[in-house]
């Protein structure tokens, strides 16, 4: 409790060696909070400054963790192969409305090795005309690769844009078979 009487949300993190580069994870007592790519001391420490901002405490490294514990096995596990779902609490306060609700079903409704048109992800959440807000709401998932944003894709079959850059992009989608893995 702090000085007010009121419980201080804890909000810890970890950084996570991938194939996609360095992973920063953070979760409070509610679940996995958040995922940032390429998480190099400069890219961390603004998430952080960011987290602390959004949330009203400051970050804590605590790869230790038990908040954290579950969330690094299975992102690990993803990464070796060995798992193709997220079985994690999420904490959705870094996001809401529309854009929570468009993240909710892409959670939910496509599966590792499927992607989804714009369009179609708009369509699925009574929205068919919004294809270009389920845009905005994958470059503002707070929760990347476990709301698997990288499955969502253009219906010409672009591969669309992504906020970890495009090669992170097709190397996630080389790793769940989607695409051929890369030659060089």
């Amino acid at each position: 409790m702090n000085s007010h009487g009121q419980d201080e949300q804890q909000v810890v993190w970890a950084v996570v060696g991938t194939d996609i580069g360095p992973l920063l994870l953070a979760a409070t007592s509610e679940g996995l909070v958040n995922v940032v790519f390429h998480a190099t001391d400069g890219v961390r420490d603004k998430a952080l400054e960011r987290l602390a901002s959004r949330l009203g405490t400051e970050p804590v490294e605590a790869p230790g963790s038990p908040l954290l514990a579950e969330a690094i096995r299975q992102v690990e596990a993803y990464f070796a192969g060995d798992r193709q779902s997220f079985e994690l609490p999420l904490d959705w306060s870094l996001i809401s409305g529309f854009n929570r609700q468009v993240l909710r079903e892409l959670a939910s409704g496509v599966a590792y090795g499927q992607v989804v048109g714009y369009g179609d992800l708009a369509g699925r959440v009574g929205q068919p005309g919004a294809a270009q807000a389920v845009g905005v709401a994958m470059g503002s998932n707070p929760l990347p690769v476990v709301v698997p944003c990288h499955r969502v894709v253009e219906s010409d079959g672009g591969i669309g844009g992504f906020g970890g850059g495009l090669e992170t992009k097709r190397k996630l989608l080389a790793l769940e078979g989607v695409l051929p893995e890369p030659l060089f």
